[in-house]
């Protein structure tokens, strides 16, 4: 763990902590949302997403779920982020791994974003010109 001289470095396990209190208690305008997988994951490493297509592309008004793990480097390193709904997108693998090589967010990790970062530039990616028109898989189709 780098820090600038002087800066503390929060704990991963309170960060994680900080995390799950704004997921529980929603984000913005409630488009995305995330909290844990299990309440009996004490390492904190399992989470789930959710992503409310943005309007007017193809992905309007489809609710997408996502996992995320999150190892024991994290917030270091980026989380493992796979949809489970399936998803036309040029940054999603064909089994639901989104690519840290396309998607900037993980491939360009820093430690100041989390979750909420990833998943709100999900969205947004889900709105860029490349994927607000590609042809998506029957809604409710699943990885």
């Amino acid at each position: 763990m780098q820090s600038a001289p002087g800066s503390v470095v929060v704990p991963r396990n309170f960060r994680l902590l900080e995390e799950l209190e704004k997921g529980e208690k929603g984000i913005g305008d409630g488009t995305v949302s995330y909290g844990m997988d299990s309440a009996d994951d004490m390492l904190m490493r399992h989470w789930t997403g959710t992503i409310i297509g943005p309007p007017n592309t193809v992905h309007d008004g489809r609710i997408y779920t996502l996992k995320i793990y999150c190892d024991e480097s994290y917030p270091d390193r980026p989380p493992q982020v796979r949809f489970q709904s399936r998803i036309q997108m040029s940054c999603v693998a064909p089994n639901g791994v989104v690519d840290p090589r396309v998607f900037q967010v993980l491939g360009r990790w820093s430690r100041q974003y989390t979750m909420e970062t990833v998943l709100t530039e999900l969205r947004r990616e889900m709105a860029q010109p490349h994927n607000r028109k590609l042809p998506q898989p029957p809604e409710g189709s699943t990885y």
